[in-house]
């Protein structure tokens, strides 16, 4: 029987930065239809508070990749905090994780 080892905070770390690439992209809307499903509300409304923020520095710099790395950052401690309360999701986000890789 073969076991497999998680490491969540790698998990949490490529949470991060894959969320915040997808919120980033055109198909945010469906990347968030897939955090409310498998994460629920708060992770949702954590989402769309991200995607507002990314937007709001596109307009003000240009693209500065300034408020990507602060979101990242936000995300990783987000998603570590969220996995210690709720180990059981941790498949989820990494499948997650896996689906914005894909966008």
């Amino acid at each position: 029987m073969t076991q497999t080892v998680v490491h969540q905070p790698r998990v949490a770390w490529d949470g991060a930065r894959a969320f915040v690439r997808a919120a980033g992209s055109q198909q945010s809307d469906q990347f968030a239809a897939l955090v409310l499903a498998r994460l629920g509300s708060e992770v949702y409304g954590q989402f769309a508070d991200t995607r507002q923020r990314l937007l709001t520095a596109l307009v003000e710099t240009g693209g500065d990749r300034y408020a990507s790395d602060v979101e990242a950052g936000k995300w990783r401690v987000r998603l570590e905090d969220f996995l210690r309360t709720h180990p059981e999701l941790t498949d989820a986000v990494h499948e997650l994780t896996i689906e914005a890789h894909e966008l």
